[in-house]
């Protein structure tokens, strides 16, 4: 089953993704405002169960950032051994995960232009899996770890390649350009653990493969990553995890290959689906 969060006829709805179209589900849970909401209260499984059997209520229609009410976003970086090796500076695998925070208005929906600002022109893809947790708590371990986790999505986790560059410790000026990323289309719910321990990750620009690895190869496993951010911070449903992206994004191309007016970017894992974005200039 696909859940997404839609615009038809200036509306916004939440509801299931089917191949003839949507199924507007938000307007028999207004307990429950967004996509957010339903997560948060473990809902998810309702939607489902509701679908069922439910005619199309849209057949055109705009997807929107899947989730464009979540509050907390993180995002793990340098997290595949080739994405390492990148940095040229010696470094072997480290003994903790680079993080940092990303902020809803930096991520528009799938089939929406990644937008590319007057400032600066070094805007970059980063194709990834992003997890979305159902059930809190604080020092989870890793055997349990799956069990928190809802729903799967995916992230071109767009950035402005010079701006992470403007200070000597931070990166987050870089990442929260407003719609300089994608969350989408939908949110796959997570049943089992095949569906990252096996799964491929495929990032094309204009058809061409830049980024082509597996999960299973993450120097920090999405296991891992939830036992260590919950070791600080009491995970939250609702909260989302981008968990990192493979080598192969267009700063590490001699010269650079960043993103430009007119290009597309797919992003695609078996089982989750494709999230495609094209490229404008800012208005």
């Amino acid at each position: 089953m696909r859940i997404a969060t839609y615009t038809a006829k200036g509306e916004t709805f939440y509801g299931a993704i089917t191949d003839d179209g949507a199924i507007a589900l938000s307007p028999d849970f207004a307990q429950w405002p967004t996509l957010y909401d339903v997560v948060a209260a473990g809902a998810l499984e309702q939607l489902v169960e509701a679908a069922k059997d439910r005619a199309v209520t849209h057949t055109e229609f705009d997807y929107e950032m899947v989730m464009p009410s979540a509050p907390r976003i993180l995002c793990v970086g340098v997290n595949f051994p080739d994405r390492n090796a990148e940095y040229k500076d010696g470094s072997t695998q480290p003994k903790y995960m680079s993080l940092f925070p990303r902020f809803a208005s930096g991520f528009t929906g799938h089939n929406r232009p990644l937008i590319r600002p007057p400032e600066n022109h070094t805007l970059d893809y980063e194709g990834e899996v992003a997890i979305v947790i159902g059930k809190g708590g604080r020092r989870i371990s890793q055997i349990d770890a799956y069990d928190h986790i809802a729903a799967l999505t995916l992230c071109n986790e767009g950035t402005i390649r010079d701006w992470v560059r403007h200070a000597k410790f931070n990166v987050t000026q870089g990442k929260n350009w407003d719609k300089s990323g994608s969350i989408g289309p939908w949110l796959v719910p997570f049943t089992d653990a095949s569906q990252l321990d096996d799964a491929r990750i495929i990032t094309r620009v204009n058809g061409e493969v830049r980024q082509d690895d597996v999960l299973s190869r993450m120097m920090f496993p999405i296991r891992r990553e939830i036992e260590y951010i919950s070791t600080f911070m009491t995970l939250q449903p609702g909260d989302i995890i981008i968990t990192g992206t493979p080598t192969g994004a267009g700063a590490r191309f001699d010269p650079p290959k960043y993103l430009k007016p007119g290009d597309v970017v797919e992003i695609e894992v078996e089982g989750i689906g494709t999230l495609i974005n094209g490229v404008e200039d800012e208005q």
